[in-house]
C-alpha cells in the first residue's frame, strides 16, 4: 500500500484485521460454550464506521454511558443488541434498554431505585448485577499492590451484594439474569480470568442464583505473538464453570483492546527538521503523542519510517517529536540511522485502543480516518475536524457575529 497517497495526519483501519479479531474470539468461545456474545467496547474506539462494522459482524455494542448508548442506537444497534454497563446511565435510556431486552448490568444504587419505574403490567424484566472484584483477594499474583480493590460493582465482602439481591427480589417483577465481573489486571493473564470466574461461580452457588449469562468483561490481549490467545481465555472461562456445573451459562465478553488495537494504524508526516547541536536533530511531525499514546506511558511504539530517498547520511541522534507546543511531546529517538527529512512519513501500528476516544481538542483537532477493505480499496470514513465543528456547538455564536457587525 502506497502510504504517500493519504492526507496526514490520519488513522487507517484495516477491515480484514478487524474481522479476523472478531471471528477469532467468537470461534474460540464457541468451541466451549453453546451461547456466546461479543460486545464491541464503544469506549475503546467510538468511531461510527467501526461500530457499524462490528454490528455487521454480529457484535453487540458495549456502552458505559447514555451518550454511548445513543451513539450505538444511531449506528444501527437495537436495544436488545446493547450491553449497558457503567455508572453514567440515564434513567430514560436505562428504562428503554431494560424494557426492550438489552443486557443491562446494574452498577449503582440509583439504578436499583430506577427498577421501581418499570411498568407493573405482568412482565418480568431481566437485569444483570455487577459483582465487585478485589484482585488482591481473588488473584494476588495479578494484583497491583496489597489491596487492589475496585470502586465498581456490589461487593460480597461487605453486605451490599446481598442487600442488592434482597431488594431486587422484593420488587416481584425483576429477575437477575446474569453477573458482570469486568475487572482488568495489568498482566491480562488467563490465570486472572480463571480465578475471577471461579470467584463468580462461588457467589452464584452461594446464593443459588439461576442465571442465563456471565459477562466476563474485557482486558484481553489481541492477536499478538507470544501472548495468550483467544483460545487460552476461553479455556480459562470454561474450567471453573465446568467444575461448578455452570458451563451451560452464556458467556459474554467485551473486548476493546483485543479488537481495536491491531486494526488501526496512525500515519504522520515530517514537517520540519532542525539541529540544536552537533549531534542532535529534532524531527517535527504533524502527529502527536496525544494521537497514539494519550496516557503518555509507552516507552516505544511499533513503527515504520518511510523515507522518500533511501541513500542518505547517517545521523548520530534524531529525536522525533509531535506537532504540539509541549516540550515532552517527543515520540522516539533514532541512533546512527539514515537522516529523516521533511516529506518522509512515519507509520505507527496497533494504535486503535483508547487513542481516538481520548484525543483532546488540544492545538490540532481530530484527524481523518481511512478504511481499507479486503480488496485493498481505500475510503475516507471520517473527515478532518475543523473550527466550524467546534463553533456549531457554541450557543453564543450568533451573538458574537452580531457584535462584529
Amino acid at each position: 500500500m502506497d502510504l504517500f497517497q493519504f492526507f496526514t495526519p490520519c488513522f487507517i483501519l484495516d477491515e480484514v484485521e478487524f474481522k479476523r479479531g472478531v471471528n477469532g474470539f467468537r470461534t474460540a468461545l464457541e468451541e466451549r460454550f453453546e451461547e456466546v456474545a461479543l460486545g464491541y467496547s464503544v469506549k475503546t474506539n467510538s468511531l461510527p464506521y467501526a461500530l457499524r462494522l462490528a454490528e455487521a459482524e454480529g457484535c453487540m455494542a458495549e456502552v458505559v454511558s447514555h451518550d454511548e448508548y445513543q451513539l450505538a442506537r444511531k449506528c444501527g444497534f437495537s436495544p436488545d443488541k446493547i450491553i449497558y454497563n457503567g455508572p453514567m446511565k440515564s434513567k430514560e435510556t436505562f428504562i428503554e434498554a431494560v424494557e426492550n431486552g438489552g443486557i443491562v448490568n446494574l452498577e449503582t444504587k440509583r439504578e436499583l431505585k430506577w427498577l421501581e419505574s418499570l411498568p407493573a403490567d405482568g412482565r418480568i424484566f431481566n437485569i444483570g448485577l455487577r459483582l465487585n472484584i478485589n484482585i488482591s483477594h481473588v488473584s494476588p499474583e495479578d494484583a497491583d499492590g496489597e489491596d487492589d480493590n475496585s470502586r465498581f460493582g456490589f461487593s460480597d465482602e461487605s453486605t451490599e451484594f446481598a442487600e442488592a439481591l434482597d431488594y431486587i427480589s422484593s420488587l416481584g417483577n425483576i429477575r437477575i439474569a446474569g453477573l458482570h465481573i469486568h475487572r482488568t489486571a495489568h498482566s491480562r493473564s488467563p490465570r486472572f480470568y480463571e480465578r475471577s470466574v471461579a470467584y463468580a461461580a462461588s457467589v452464584i452457588k452461594k446464593y443459588n442464583l439461576n442465571l442465563d449469562y456471565l459477562d466476563v468483561g474485557g482486558g484481553y490481549f489481541g492477536i499478538f505473538p507470544n501472548k495468550p490467545t483467544f483460545r487460552d481465555y476461553a479455556e480459562a472461562f470454561y474450567r471453573p464453570l465446568h467444575s461448578y456445573g455452570l458451563d451451560n451459562l452464556s458467556i459474554i465478553v467485551e473486548p476493546g483492546n483485543a479488537l481495536t488495537a491491531s486494526p488501526f494504524k496512525f500515519l504522520s508526516e515530517v514537517i520540519d527538521v532542525k539541529r540544536v547541536d552537533e549531534k542532535t536533530r529534532f524531527v517535527t511531525t504533524d502527529g502527536s503523542r496525544n494521537d497514539i499514546d494519550p496516557f503518555f506511558n509507552k516507552k516505544d511504539y511499533l513503527r515504520e519510517i518511510i523515507r522518500r530517498e533511501l541513500d542518505r547520511p547517517i545521523e548520530p541522534l534524531q529525536i522525533v517529536a509531535g506537532c504540539t507546543c509541549l516540550e515532552y511531546d517527543r515520540l522516539f529517538s533514532l541512533f546512527n540511522e539514515p537522516r529523516i527529512e521533511p516529506g518522509d512519513r512515519i507509520l505507527y501500528n496497533n494504535v486503535g485502543a483508547y487513542t481516538m476516544t481520548l484525543s483532546p481538542l488540544f492545538i490540532r483537532l481530530w484527524p481523518r480516518v481511512y478504511a481499507v477493505n479486503e480488496n485493498g480499496e481505500i475510503r475516507e470514513v471520517r473527515r478532518e475536524a475543523c473550527a466550524s465543528d467546534i463553533l456549531n456547538m457554541d450557543l453564543n455564536q450568533n451573538i458574537i457575529q452580531d457584535n462584529d457587525e
